[in-house]
């Protein structure tokens, strides 16, 4: 193969999902991937799925194809202050909808992108070697935080580092989840349990602890026991003794953008172009909106503008630059607002916390912005 119209360096959920509704397009894309490494850990990772990504995922004929234990809704979420009594609880009936979100096993998903896309006759598996030789009217990256091409480009990468990171694992629980996701605000820790369906039905979640590095580093060293006893006294054992289904994974915690996200036949996606705190779970649906987003601009395109032209990426960025924006400010103002150790300040945001809990319009407007309605 000598020319595809995209081509798509990253095969993660975003690069693929991308790959995938450029073919629904009848847009010819190349898929450039690395071999995955003989030595790499077991994936661990989880995520909460909004009702826009979702669609998105049907659209491609990836989201039926999902096994059952793979995809757990949500129908009610508990966030927990810091003070006994503080707390606010968002419920999809409320909210009127079916669910708040899905947690979404990540490597499960991502087998299941793959199958449709070995499936799609407009869709072309690279390796690094083919995806260097071949031409294309526009390269979407889609790399991830770490993105080689988009440095290549010169293109920088904004990064503030919060001194932080994030310990993901499978859990399971004494009792039953009942689609409960449950999260705990304290300084400087936030601690996030999603139900999830494995490796026991209604009994299991995926960890989402993030926390100063040091104290991660000390967690990361106990014993499987040791670290159920930390999370029972993290949560005070209002989800049931917990117990280590699978190893413990941790990154560091940043927020990130890129200083530019397009030029003439390039464009940036996903966590090559923005990275955000974990705490609202949005990381992933930012890089399917940005998918979404994309595909339509290309759509749209004047019938004698080219897939690479500066102008029409613009729209694209134009279209995405302020949710992105704002979903970073929240996260970075929640993330700074709980690490704060004064008592005024304590005291200020569990306040808040009641307030808007017993502020029904306010909750629902909330809740549509995270499921993008």
């Amino acid at each position: 193969m000598k020319h595809v119209d995209v081509l798509v360096r990253g095969a993660g959920t975003v690069g693929q999902s991308l790959a995938l509704s450029l073919a629904r397009l009848g847009l010819q894309a190349g898929l450039r991937a690395d071999e995955p490494r003989p030595d790499a850990v077991p994936d661990v990772r989880a995520y909460a799925l909004n009702a826009a990504s979702v669609a998105l995922l049907k659209s491609l004929k990836v989201w039926d194809a999902l096994p059952a234990h793979a995809a757990t809704p949500v129908y009610d979420m508990h966030v927990q202050g810091d003070a006994q009594g503080s707390a606010i609880d968002f419920s999809a009936w409320e909210q009127r909808t079916g669910e708040l979100a899905w947690i979404v096993d990540a490597p499960v998903l991502e087998r299941e992108l793959g199958a449709a896309v070995r499936f799609s006759p407009h869709v072309h598996r690279l390796s690094p070697a083919e995806a260097d030789a071949v031409r294309a009217d526009l390269v979407a990256l889609c790399e991830g935080k770490a993105s080689a091409s988009r440095a290549a480009l010169g293109v920088r990468f904004e990064r503030h580092d919060y001194g932080h990171s994030a310990i993901a694992a499978r859990l399971v629980a004494s009792q039953p989840h009942q689609g409960v996701a449950r999260q705990w605000f304290r300084a400087p820790d936030v601690l996030a349990l999603l139900p999830f369906d494995s490796p026991e039905p209604q009994r299991s979640y995926a960890l989402v602890w993030s926390l100063p590095r040091e104290r991660c580093a000390e967690l990361m060293a106990l014993d499987e026991t040791d670290f159920a006893a930390a999370l029972m006294a993290a949560t005070n054992g209002e989800a049931g003794a917990l117990a280590l289904a699978s190893p413990r994974a941790e990154w560091p915690l940043a927020i990130a953008s890129a200083s530019a996200w397009c030029g003439p036949g390039w464009v940036l996606l996903g966590d090559a172009a923005h990275l955000v705190h974990p705490l609202a779970g949005q990381g992933l649906n930012l890089g399917l909106a940005d998918v979404a987003a994309l595909a339509r601009v290309l759509e749209g395109r004047e019938p004698w503008r080219c897939l690479g032209d500066e102008r029409l990426l613009r729209r694209y960025v134009r279209e995405r630059a302020l949710p992105t924006w704002a979903m970073g400010r929240m996260t970075d103002g929640l993330l700074h607002l709980f690490a704060q150790p004064s008592p005024a300040v304590r005291e200020l945001r569990n306040r808040g916390l009641d307030l808007v809990n017993h502020l029904t319009p306010l909750k629902r407007w909330l809740t549509a912005r995270a499921l993008d309605r």
